[in-house]
């Protein structure tokens, strides 16, 4: 991060620099001011900068947090969760479903009263999939029983980050506490930010972590943590919590004042701007309410009294200061960036019409927008507009509509989304050029497949014109496995590259049936689909379809969806259901900007395990998926590469006769990402016949538990040193150097070892 060494003489008492940064390096900055303990994280966009940001200082020996890659937001949740109990200081930050996923795991938290700051860098929720800003994720909080901090702009998401860990372990709260930001406005937008100069200033601000509190880490004071509780102790539980939250309301009133001795800066639980002799006012939260303090001002020289309210904590929710700063307005727009669906109204807006209702104030009129959603940037012009909506209730003295939406816009049948391709024919899928059969008696599967040009005129699954980037590997390996399979696919796309560049409303690259479904949910999904065409086959439902065979139900993952995704991908497997799993393995999560993966290698460089003096890439070894899925005793799995064309085209035709007569496959594609692995576009093809000549990525398949080698470059003279691979691409050629020799060994170690025990494997059936 880049500090400016000019130091700014601030209103405070303590010595402040500027620096130039967005929100996202903020807070990664106070949080390496604060030096936490622990931050257990998983990437999701656009709060993934911050666990970047933490790991670059990491690497460059800036802080001493334990920074660890989770297998998914649910496990990252989990471990901070863990790391609270054992009394330390705990970090974390997500966003939208990230958030969601680990929702049920906030509760408890909160309600056994551990302490940690988590930033929820605000995201709309899918579906659809959409990943700018609005606030569906922060109104899933609201009754998780964390105090929520708002920040308006970076400077707000410093400040706060400093204040949350001092309001979470203050011994009147004992909560963990939620810094929420405006996902993309604030994360990303470089501002201005005044900074403490010294970390030990920011110490001596914060204290030492309480000591008096229990923990599991104590021998001589052993607890339990979590019981199971029935009532009345329950119900005196959950009364102690909420009592504690409504104190989070006071202890933050007192620690924001002493903040501000410090700083110069102050943050009120109501932000209120020109509200003294307001008629009309407008209440807005975080980003937007910067925006409407410039059209307050413009009305005012209109002579219009008006005023704008925004909240600096929303929980405990400040019913009191917002009727009292109401009491004499007129008419209020409030714009909720998010609905609470059926409920008449957004959930401030709900939350504000409780607390002028409880105060007596029922002359105030109340108008309920939703705005903003999905990123929909908000402008002076929307300002204006929402406070002419009170301005129109004050002189009517009424509101002719209570809530609506602001900002959406008709839908047009002309413009309904049209059918550029035609639906594919069963006929010019169905070659006839590929065979599979069963031999009754060895029980082994005869493949004949013929040479790859002669089905060059089979059509493609997917239409050109998608937005991967420039040397993808991703489409034409899964074309080149598509080739092999006959007839018609369902196919659903985990959360990735390939699903992302392939389906920007509205279009649509894929020219067979295609279904969504987040990291964590794909493979259940799409079981529930196979099972629901096997029964309602049964049923004779399907029967007017004139169906020539069957589907063959093929999932496609990658990005790390193999992380995320694996417990319902090992329970599906478990369930047998009849379809493949095809991973395209490019070893990191690239969708959200090449952060490690469990598939990415020793060593290799991303932007969670970057190389500095302190650090050498990733420190743990990749996940074997294929032996891992072998595990479950499925029928067939399988790795393949674009280096050996027909060997993937003849494991995509048993691929399909397993999936359609016996259960679930699984089949791991080696393909290149050259601008994750800094690598040249033309050299993609080199890289991967690297890989597989080198036995990092072997070709293998495991025929109802039966192991089979089906490249074996030893034999062909062919293989070469794990070095000759990692030199050319700009992710690992540090490993090449003398002072990274010994990862360098661990890692060709490692490689040699699984290499090894595959070819035992291959020779003796019972391995």
């Amino acid at each position: 991060m880049s500090i400016d060494i000019n130091k700014e003489v601030s209103k405070g008492t303590v010595e402040q620099r500027m620096v130039y940064e967005s929100g996202n390096e903020m807070a990664a900055y106070a949080a390496h001011q604060i030096n936490y303990h622990v931050m257990g994280y998983f990437p999701i966009s656009p709060s993934t900068e911050v666990a970047q940001f933490l790991d670059l200082m990491k690497a460059n020996g800036q802080h001493d947090i334990k920074l660890i890659p989770a297998d998914g937001e649910h496990g990252s949740a989990g471990i901070c969760y863990g790391a609270s109990t054992a009394g330390g200081r705990v970090f974390n930050a997500t966003s939208a479903n990230g958030y969601l996923y680990m929702l049920e795991q906030m509760p408890v938290q909160s309600g056994t009263r551990f302490p940690m700051v988590m930033n929820l860098v605000c995201r709309s929720v899918s579906g659809p999939l959409n990943i700018h800003g609005d606030h569906s994720d922060l109104y899933y909080a609201l009754n998780t029983g964390w105090p929520i901090l708002m920040c308006r702009d970076p400077q707000a998401v410093y400040d706060m980050n400093i204040m949350a860990i001092k309001l979470a372990e203050d011994p009147e709260v004992r909560l963990p506490v939620i810094v929420a930001s405006d996902g993309y406005f604030t994360s990303h937008q470089k501002r201005r930010v005044q900074t403490f100069a010294k970390r030990e200033d920011v110490h001596a601000f914060v204290g030492e972590a309480p000591q008096n509190f229990p923990h599991v880490l104590d021998r001589n004071n052993p607890i339990t943590v979590g019981p199971y509780m029935n009532e009345p102790d329950y119900i005196n539980n959950c009364y102690q919590q909420s009592e504690a939250m409504y104190r989070a309301g006071e202890v933050f009133d007192r620690i924001q004042k002493e903040y501000e001795q410090l700083t110069g800066r102050e943050y009120p639980i109501l932000d209120l701007y020109r509200m003294e002799d307001a008629e009309v006012a407008v209440f807005l939260m975080n980003s937007s309410s910067e925006i409407i303090k410039d059209v307050v001002d413009q009305l005012r020289e209109q002579g219009i009294k008006a005023g704008s309210i925004a909240p600096n904590m929303i929980r405990p929710f400040p019913a009191k200061q917002i009727a009292e700063a109401l009491k004499n307005v007129k008419a209020v727009t409030i714009g909720d960036r998010a609905d609470s669906y059926g409920a008449h109204g957004g959930n401030m807006s709900l939350e504000i019409r409780a607390a002028l209702f409880t105060a007596g104030y029922t002359d105030t009129q109340v108008i309920s927008r939703v705005y903003g959603l999905g990123g929909k940037d908000f402008y002076a012009e929307d300002g204006h507009a929402f406070f002419q909506m009170a301005i129109d209730a004050m002189n009517a003295g009424k509101v002719d509509v209570p809530f609506d939406y602001y900002g959406h816009t008709a839908g047009d049948p002309n413009k309904k989304p049209m059918r550029v391709i035609e639906p594919m024919k069963y006929e010019d899928l169905n070659t006839g050029l590929i065979t599979v059969n069963k031999d009754e008696e060895t029980g082994q599967l005869k493949v004949k497949v013929p040479p790859i040009r002669q089905l060059t005129k089979k059509p493609k699954r997917l239409a050109p014109g998608h937005g991967a980037c420039p040397g993808c590997g991703i489409f034409s390996g899964l074309e080149l496995f598509f080739k092999g399979i006959e007839g018609d696919i369902v196919a659903l796309f985990h959360t990735g590259c390939a699903m992302v560049v392939t389906t920007g409303y509205p279009y649509s690259s894929h020219k067979a049936t295609y279904i969504h479904n987040l990291f964590q949910s794909g493979a259940a999904t799409l079981s529930g689909v196979v099972e629901m065409f096997w029964e309602r086959k049964r049923r004779g439902e399907l029967d007017h379809l004139n169906l020539p065979a069957d589907f063959t139900f093929v999932m496609i993952t990658g990005d790390g969806g193999m992380d995320i995704g694996m417990g319902p991908a090992i329970g599906a497997a478990l369930r047998n259901h009849k379809m493949i799993i095809l991973e395209y393995d490019n070893e990191g999560y690239m969708n959200t900007g090449a952060q490690l993966s469990y598939s990415t290698p020793l060593g290799h460089r991303t932007s969670t395990s970057n190389v500095g003096k302190h650090q050498g890439g990733k420190l743990f070894h990749h996940k074997d998926t294929p032996q891992i899925m072998a595990a479950t005793n499925i029928p067939y799995v399988f790795t393949g590469s674009e280096s050996l064309p027909q060997d993937l085209l003849k494991k995509a035709a048993k691929a399909q006769y397993y999936a359609q007569n016996e259960g679930l496959v699984y089949g791991k594609i080696l393909i290149t990402c050259p601008l994750n692995w800094l690598s040249e576009e033309q050299i993609g093809q080199t890289l991967i016949d690297e890989a597989v000549n080198s036995c990092f990525f072997p070709m293998y398949e495991i025929e109802n538990g039966v192991t089979t080698i089906t490249y074996n470059p030893e034999d062909k003279n062919k293989r070469i040193p794990v070095g000759d691979w990692l030199k050319n691409m700009g992710k690992t050629k540090h490993l090449t150097k003398p002072e990274y020799a010994d990862a360098l060994q661990s890692f060709e170690n490692e490689v040699e070892r699984r290499w090894s025990r595959l070819k035992a494997r291959h020779e003796n059936a019972y391995l």
